[in-house]
């Protein structure tokens, strides 16, 4: 599933469509694409994982999901897999095997934009607060939360749990403030240095746990086990990370 830097790279991608009119709407997306024909894109937001195309009227939302994707001028994937493709008097974009909902500006406003971990809005405050009130909770699944970290995936989690030294079955009620902290700060640090790294197509290089089998640290084996509610992949090292 692309993580949040992903996602401010796709808006990147299609920021050149803000101020352009819609001329055609295609796709299998389950809805009646014939309303976005005249429309103008007045925005492109992120919130974590999803992306909005805004309108005057309306957004529509796209979540890549585990496996989605996009591309931009070219249709690259075949119409079976294609859920939307609007095309503009400059240029086309597509989206391939994702969900693709429109939703009225009344559920923008709903959204907490102080929970994505990318965004100017980012409230590390609001977010300690959040870890704070649930103690009982795996470090592993606290990052993993899209109400607390919009926009961390699996990669984050791992090498933010590995930078900070916390296992990631460790609770948060048994974490220090100091630790509850650090984690919040290396949640955006190190999705700033992910951002920089996947623009120098360099990110797997940086990998220091996720999918390694030894540790660069001590030279230990990692540990690789699903953890947390969601049962994710987890690569941790149990002497330079410690259970809380």
């Amino acid at each position: 599933m692309p993580e949040g830097p992903s996602i401010i790279l796709m808006k990147e991608s299609l920021q050149k469509f803000v101020g352009s009119k819609i001329t055609e709407a295609h796709g299998n997306a389950n809805f009646d694409k014939e309303y976005l024909k005249g429309k103008i894109v007045r925005e492109i937001r992120t919130f974590g994982k999803q992306t909005y195309l805004v309108f005057d009227d309306s957004a529509i939302r796209i979540h890549l999901l585990m496996f989605g994707s996009y591309s931009v001028d070219e249709q690259i994937k075949p119409d079976k897999s294609l859920r939307l493709s609007l095309i503009f008097k400059d240029g086309m974009m597509y989206f391939y095997t994702c969900s693709v909902k429109p939703v009225d500006l009344e559920f923008l406003l709903r959204i907490d934009w102080e929970a994505d971990i990318m965004s100017d809005e980012w409230n590390p405050k609001k977010a300690e607060k959040k870890l704070k009130s649930n103690p009982d909770m795996m470090v592993c699944d606290a990052l993993m939360d899209q109400d607390i970290f919009s926009g961390v995936g699996n990669i984050i989690k791992n090498e933010v749990l590995f930078r900070i030294g916390v296992q990631p079955e460790s609770l948060l009620g048994n974490m220090p403030s100091r630790k509850i902290k650090e984690l919040i700060a290396e949640a955006r640090n190190y999705s700033f240095d992910f951002l920089r790294w996947k623009r120098e197509f360099v990110l797997k290089k940086h990998w220091l746990a996720h999918t390694k089998s030894i540790c660069p640290k001590c030279g230990k084996k990692l540990i690789k086990k699903q953890t947390g509610k969601g049962k994710r992949r987890s690569f941790y090292c149990e002497n330079d990370q410690k259970l809380y």
